[in-house]
């Protein structure tokens, strides 16, 4: 940003507030530019929904913000399995946003999460976000910076991502292809003719196309049948594979999927320690603080959770108690870009690393990027499980590139993306089952 363009933003009218500047050399041309810059003069006109079918498990929820001077702030609240749940959450704040500055983020935050008096959850959270976002990009383009820009400046150069070896992609500069679907399920039998080698094959994929860390599932099961020491034990073959074949330079993330009882989450971690991954991910559930800390004191291997926590107050005894060392906020569950800056310094104070969950569009990407690129904590950034073969149609080209291992800096102003609202007609609303895993008496299990 040059002089002239920063003194006539508002960004420069913060810093000529009261007339510091004059008599001092500046212009009072760019005084009254400044000051009249400063009152950007937006209302919010209207908010429109779009669900979208990923083409995988998931239906993406967009929303879009409109505004009397043409600028259009993009969100995403996509949820799994609760896509119309979530439209219809993200709707209801259309009465109270309707009329107001779009530029007064933390006011709105505090006015969509208090307002209604019965306040968080998953739903509502993820409702919130989307606007959050949305919101986000209208002041970004309003001023014509990108978003991590008025998030104090970047912190880096560029953003380490990984992607997940089940939905890697192959990512070029002119397409997205899909490389192999998730199979529903690792079948016990079929180890012996070569599923381990199958599963190495696409870790050594992912480090061939530039990347330095990958993750995948470590609890393998009989298509959803969960049977404790059995998936425990192939888990820790398939990793003791995985860390020969990609060597001990490469940074493999072990997910759980919260879907391990307690004591095989100990034993998984115990037996994990040899293998040095950067982290075991979800490896049990939210509720219980006291199975954390029993976790905490049986093993040394790195821990990461938090994609299903909402709100810095959900992570406040995780990281206070230095229960885990990487907190996995979502940016469209855990409150937005406003949130997810709060939860990042509370980590921070108590040294502990963010690395976010991030499995959605590439509006969930871009808009986790520009949180990443302004905070000093932010490590390494999820990519790519939720890229299809009309991705780049999507939005109008596409903004998110993974080069060796990392995506530059988003330079555009605001979040940077467009939705095709053309393409996301093309691909409405379809209702996609879900499945929980059981054990083998029939009993739900965790997912």
């Amino acid at each position: 940003m040059n002089r002239r363009r920063f003194l006539t933003s508002s960004l420069g009218a913060g810093l000529l507030a009261g007339h510091p500047l004059r008599g001092k050399g500046v212009d009072a041309p760019l005084i009254e530019a400044a000051e009249k810059a400063f009152d950007l003069g937006l209302k919010v006109t209207d908010l429109r929904t779009f669900v979208v079918d990923s083409g995988n498990d998931e239906n993406w929820v967009f929303v879009k913000l409109y505004t009397n001077q043409g600028l259009v702030g993009l969100g995403d609240g996509t949820m799994t399995a609760k896509a119309k749940s979530v439209e219809a959450a993200i709707q209801e704040h259309k009465r109270y946003l309707v009329g107001k500055d779009p530029t007064e983020i933390e006011r709105h935050w505090q006015g969509m999460f208090r307002g209604p008096r019965y306040r968080g959850g998953p739903i509502l959270m993820s409702a919130i976000s989307a606007v959050d976002i949305a919101l986000w990009d209208i002041l970004g383009q309003a001023l014509g910076v990108p978003i991590w820009q008025l998030l104090g400046g970047k912190a880096r150069d560029r953003i380490r991502v990984y992607t997940n070896a089940n939905f890697h992609r192959h990512n070029s500069r002119t397409e997205h292809k899909i490389w192999e679907e998730r199979k529903p399920g690792f079948n016990v039998e079929a180890r012996a003719d070569g599923w381990i080698e199958a599963e190495v094959k696409k870790w050594l994929a992912v480090k061939e196309a530039g990347y330095t860390a990958c993750k995948s599932n470590f609890l393998p099961t009989r298509g959803r049948v969960v049977e404790p020491n059995l998936n425990v034990r192939y888990g820790i073959e398939l990793l003791h594979a995985v860390r020969e074949a990609v060597g001990w330079e490469f940074d493999i993330l072990c997910e759980l999927h919260g879907q391990a009882t307690p004591p095989m989450a100990r034993d998984f971690c115990q037996e994990a320690e040899a293998y040095k991954p950067m982290w075991v991910e979800e490896p049990g559930q939210l509720e219980v603080i006291p199975e954390w800390e029993r976790l905490r004191q049986s093993t040394s291997v790195p821990l990461a959770t938090g994609e299903r926590l909402l709100t810095k107050y959900e992570f406040n005894d995780l990281v206070s108690r230095h229960l885990v060392d990487y907190v996995q906020p979502d940016i469209v569950h855990c409150g937005g870009i406003t949130e997810m800056r709060k939860i990042a310094a509370l980590a921070e104070s108590f040294r502990v690393d963010l690395a976010p969950h991030n499995p959605q569009s590439e509006v969930s990407t871009v808009a986790s990027m520009h949180v990443c690129a302004a905070t000093a904590n932010a490590v390494i950034l999820e990519t790519g499980s939720g890229q299809t073969p009309f991705w780049k149609d999507l939005f109008n080209g596409g903004l998110y590139e993974a080069v060796d291992g990392y995506a530059a800096l988003p330079d555009r102003p605001g979040l940077g993306l467009t939705l095709n609202e053309t393409v996301a007609n093309r691909y409405p609303y379809q209702p996609k089952p879900w499945h929980s895993p059981v054990y083998s008496d029939g009993a739900v299990a965790d997912r």
